[in-house]
Parts: C-alpha cells; sequence; structure tokens
C-alpha cells in the first residue's frame, strides 16, 4: 500500500512507540517518502523519544507535532492518549524534503529562515506543503502572503499546534530533531496526485453586498447604507432558526473573486463578526475589507457543518476519478463533541465519501488551506488533504 496510518493509545510512551513497531512490521516493508507523527499532549514531554525513534523508519522526510485531539483512521481520539503515524510513498519520483522554518528578528521587522532548498525551481501546482506550527511563535498570516506573493499556485495544508496553553511549551518534530518554535513541514513536489478540501463549515444568509466603505477592520457601509442598517433589514427576513444561529455566533464571508455573477460553497473566505457599533453602524470582523469587495452573511452550526463538508467531499470525488489512497485532516478544536452530537465526525464523514483511506491528522488552533486559490489560516474548519493511490 502506498499510505498508511496506524495508532497507540498507550499513555506510555515508550509502550506505544514499541505498539506501533509491531503494527509497523506486520503492515508495512522498506522505506517511505514522508511520515508524519501526531500525539497528544499526554506524550508532550517525550517528544525527544517519539523523533529518535521515527529516525530509525528509513525515511526521506519526517515532521510532527501535538495536538489537542489526534485523528487515527475513523477516530478523533479526545482526551485520551493516542500516538499516530502517517506514513506515504510514491512509485514515481517525488521530492520530499523536511524543513523548520525559524524567525530572525531585524532591525526591519523580522524573517523566516528555513524555507526548503526544492522551492527554488519547483512547479506550484505539482507541489504541496504540509505544515504545522506553533500559534505563540509563527507569524502564521506574514507566511501565507509571502508563499501566495512569491509562490502562486502552490498549495498549504496543515494546522497548528493545540496541546499546550503557554509560549515554549510545543515540541515540534523535524527530521530526528525536536524545536519548540516556528513551524516545521515537508514540501512535496511532483506526481504526488494531492489535492486539498477545506470545509469552512458555514452557510450564507440573505444575498450579497458589495463594502462602500471600509477603515481597518470595520465595515462602515455595505451598498452605500450603514453596515448595521443592512444587517438589520436582512434580520427581518431571516427564518426563526437562522436568527438564532445569527445570535448565537454571526460570520461574514468575503468573496475570493468579485468577478463572478453568483455566489457558492468554496467561494468565500469565511470570518467572525467580533463587535457592532451601533452608534456609527459600524461593522468589525476578524479581516481588512476593502472597498468593492462582495461579502455576505453566514451562519453556523452542526448540520450546516456537516452538511458543508458531505458536499465539498462529495463534489471532489465527482470532479476526480482517480480513486483516493491516503488523506490527513486538520479540524478546529471547536468541532469534535464540542459541535457534533457523535464522536468521530470529520474522520467518519472523509472515510464514508473518501475511503477507507489511511487517515492521520489532529485538532489545530487554527487550520490552514486554499480558497479559491490562496492559502489562509482558518477557525472552525476541517482542512484535508487528499492524496491519489
Amino acid at each position: 500500500m502506498p499510505f498508511l496510518a496506524l495508532v497507540s493509545t498507550h499513555a506510555d510512551t515508550g509502550l506505544a512507540i514499541d505498539d506501533l513497531r509491531r503494527q509497523l512490521g506486520a503492515e508495512w516493508s522498506g522505506g517511505s517518502d514522508a511520515a508524519l507523527v501526531f500525539f497528544s499532549r499526554h506524550h508532550l514531554p517525550a517528544a525527544e523519544q517519539i523523533a529518535e525513534a521515527l529516525s530509525d523508519l528509513n525515511c526521506r522526510a519526517v515532521a510532527g507535532c501535538p495536538g489537542e485531539t489526534v485523528v487515527a483512521n475513523d477516530r478523533e481520539i479526545e482526551d485520551c492518549p493516542a500516538l499516530c503515524l502517517w506514513l506515504a510513498r510514491w512509485h514515481r519520483p517525488v521530492q520530499a524534503e523536511a524543513f523548520h522554518l525559524s524567525i530572525e528578528q531585524t532591525s526591519e521587522g523580522f524573517s523566516l529562515l528555513g524555507w526548503p532548498d526544492a522551492l527554488v525551481g519547483a512547479t506550484p501546482s505539482d507541489a504541496v506543503m504540509l505544515i504545522l506550527g506553533d500559534p505563540f511563535s509563527f507569524p502564521v498570516d506574514d507566511f501565507l502572503d509571502q508563499v501566495n506573493e512569491s509562490y502562486p499556485g502552490l498549495r498549504v495544508v496543515g494546522g497548528m499546534a493545540s496541546s499546550a496553553r503557554e509560549p515554549g511549551l510545543h515540541r515540534l518534530i523535524v527530521g530526528d530533531r525536536v524545536v519548540t518554535d516556528g513551524a516545521v513541514g515537508i514540501l512535496l513536489e511532483g506526481p504526488i496526485g494531492c489535492r486539498s478540501v477545506v470545509s469552512q463549515g458555514c452557510r450564507p444568509i440573505g444575498q450579497p453586498f458589495i463594502v462602500t466603505k471600509a477603515r481597518d477592520n470595520l465595515i462602515l457601509e455595505l451598498g452605500g447604507k450603514p453596515a448595521l442598517l443592512q444587517l438589520q433589514e436582512l434580520w427581518q427576513h431571516l427564518s426563526p432558526r437562522d436568527q438564532q444561529l445569527a445570535q448565537r455566533g454571526l460570520h461574514l464571508g468575503r468573496a475570493i473573486s468579485e468577478y463572478q455573477s453568483s455566489f457558492q460553497r468554496g467561494d468565500f473566505l469565511v470570518r467572525n463578526v467580533i463587535g457592532i457599533d451601533r452608534g456609527s453602524g459600524a461593522i468589525a470582523i476578524t479581516d481588512r475589507p476593502r472597498i468593492g469587495q462582495t461579502i455576505q452573511f453566514h451562519v453556523r452550526d452542526a448540520a450546516t457543518a456537516d452538511e458543508d463538508l458531505r458536499l465539498l467531499l462529495q463534489a471532489d470525488r465527482k470532479a476526480h476519478p482517480a480513486r483516493p489512497g491516503g488523506a490527513l485532516l486538520f479540524s478546529c478544536n471547536g468541532r469534535g463533541t464540542r459541535l457534533f452530537a457523535v464522536p468521530n465526525h470529520d474522520a467518519a464523514v472523509i472515510q464514508r465519501i473518501v475511503g477507507p483511506v489511511p487517515l492521520a491528522g489532529f485538532f489545530a488552533q487554527g487550520e490552514i488551506g486554499p480558497v479559491g486559490g490562496q492559502n489562509f489560516i482558518h477557525g472552525f474548519t476541517a482542512s484535508a488533504a487528499i492524496f491519489d493511490e
């Protein structure tokens, strides 16, 4: 098999590693091009032990990080010990390079050091960057801006580590080393047959508006009227259920392209509405809107998140006749049983529609994936990388 996902739920790291070795010996032989490891907070103090064990795998590129919840095949292992190993190899000429991006302070700000050498001369459309970052030290927005500008078409998929609540406590694995800052990852380039699915879990309400006045993160006017007035007029036409969802948490979708006559799932980058100024009629969001952008208000709940993920995965399967061989999943730590009434939701949906496939990943403190051809950091999202067999 070209892909494999193994998991151990032993709380003792040594026993978990031995368990994975036994499973590996029964199901895999030879080396691999890429290995990713995800581990719960229970194994955080023993990250060096995990990295040392991975050095015996005969793998060209290794990366890993801790997560609040570990995803393994059809399971989302919440609040319990878990150590998951995902392996991939291609019977085609594929480049796989592990890297560590670190921050260097300069008189003009900071620079990111450690970019993979394989980026030079790589064809972005034939590459994917798998990235695992430390949320306390990695400037993910600046990183993604730089990728989008310098390497247009390069897909970035991954997430921010989520098991530690204070700076300096995360442990990221790259090769046989453990680092505590920045981000680690693997650049894959060649005929890897990879595509991405980013489910932001929202649906639009009302109609689209054009931003006609904005400042910083404030939308001042929509369609020539105060933004709050447009929202109030929209509110009156919503169903009681949508009014309830909007009160619970209102979101705003920014169209990736303003040159479409109509918009649907995947056309919006969803951001949170974080405040309303009733005096000025301004709406504050977690983005920097600009005049001329098309926006539409969105709502989110478990049913919407379930529907969005299913529809996007079904559309992806219909568009790609090749059989999937493996997948990676980076879900928000606000999903799982915090959002859905049943456990293992995202993993189970992927296995039902895409699989069965070897699946691995974790619940992140920010999920990374492309929308409309550009890479973004998301919240409350399920971001998946799907590899052809």
